[in-house]
């Protein structure tokens, strides 16, 4: 059946044939498939140059993980510094409260103390004028006197700050003078017109008292509150300084981190492009040798052609090679 296909080839197809010889007579002149010296060079240089390319990457990706790394550690120290900020600052805005709470006190224990001596002042001055002094007392400090004293004392404790030794000091006075007054009341005791006030001047002055004690305990107790606030605020600010160094650290470790992996990518690039340039001049060669083993069979499959011409006998692979190659 083949055979029959063959017989029947006429003038123009062996025109085909002969152009096609001529083509696979030109293509067989195609240079060496073998690489060149100049091309060995330069792919042996494109190779040495991605070898360092491809160190300088991994040296700058193990740079950008050890930055990476150093940036979670800032990043956690700043983290917690802030957290011991807020817990500072809480803190002391709880004392804040605790100071302001004890400072109410001490305006309404102010305002009671003052309704107290306000009273006993009062009482004193209707003592004053039923039990005028005795004539054998004008040579002394009238008692009346002896009542401003120690309400001066008093107003100047309750009023002024002072030191230690000198309130100390104004505490005996004011005790001493009172004592004195206290004597020289009880000679009059016997007065039934001023026995009454007497005792309601007692009772207004340990009321005066006790709201004056209430005035010092809370005062106290918010000048601690108040100085445990600005200890509290002064650790929390030194604490913040810390997690802004961190904070700093943190960003210049990330930055240097970023900029590590940006040189990374690009060298990657780099080797990537050298590599596209190897296998350009590689796959120049590998197509050359295929067109030459092209041209190879196209003169095989002439040479089949040509001992057909001359009424050999074809074998069944000679057929083949004769089809693949256009001849059928």
């Amino acid at each position: 059946m083949v055979a029959e296909e063959i017989s029947q080839i006429n003038s123009q197809d062996e025109e085909k044939i002969d152009a096609v010889a001529e083509q696979v007579e030109e293509q067989v002149s195609i240079e060496d498939t073998e690489p060149t010296a100049e091309e060995k060079a330069q792919l042996e240089d494109l190779e040495a140059q991605r070898t360092v390319l491809n160190s300088d990457a991994e040296k700058h990706k193990q740079r950008r993980d050890e930055l990476n790394a150093e940036t979670k550690e800032w990043k956690a120290k700043r983290d917690g510094l802030n957290a011991q900020v807020r817990e500072l600052v809480d803190e002391a805005g709880k004392s804040r409260e605790i100071r302001d709470g004890y400072n109410q006190k001490v305006r309404e224990s102010k305002v009671v103390r003052d309704e107290w001596n306000q009273k006993v002042s009062e009482i004193r001055a209707k003592i004053n004028e039923l039990r005028p002094e005795k004539p054998e007392e004008r040579n002394e400090v009238s008692l009346g006197q002896m009542k401003k004293d120690l309400e001066r004392l008093e107003l100047q404790q309750q009023t002024m700050p002072m030191g230690a030794e000198k309130e100390k000091a104004l505490v005996k006075q004011i005790s001493e003078l009172a004592k004195n007054i206290a004597q020289r009341e009880k000679t009059y005791e016997g007065d039934e017109a001023v026995k009454d006030l007497v005792q309601q001047l007692r009772d207004a002055k340990t009321k005066a008292e006790e709201a004056h004690k209430a005035v010092s305990e809370s005062a106290e107790a918010a000048q601690s509150a108040h100085d445990k606030m600005l200890s509290l605020y002064q650790q929390a600010d030194a604490i913040r300084k810390e997690a802004d160094a961190a904070q700093a650290k943190f960003v210049e470790c990330k930055q240097a981190a970023d900029e590590e992996h940006r040189l990374h990518i690009e060298q990657i690039k780099s080797v990537h492009e050298l590599s596209k340039s190897a296998d350009g001049i590689k796959n120049k060669k590998s197509a050359a040798k295929k067109k030459r083993a092209d041209v190879e069979s196209k003169k095989e499959a002439k040479e089949i052609f040509e001992k057909f011409k001359a009424g050999e006998k074809l074998s069944t692979e000679d057929l083949m090679t004769l089809q693949k190659s256009g001849y059928l």
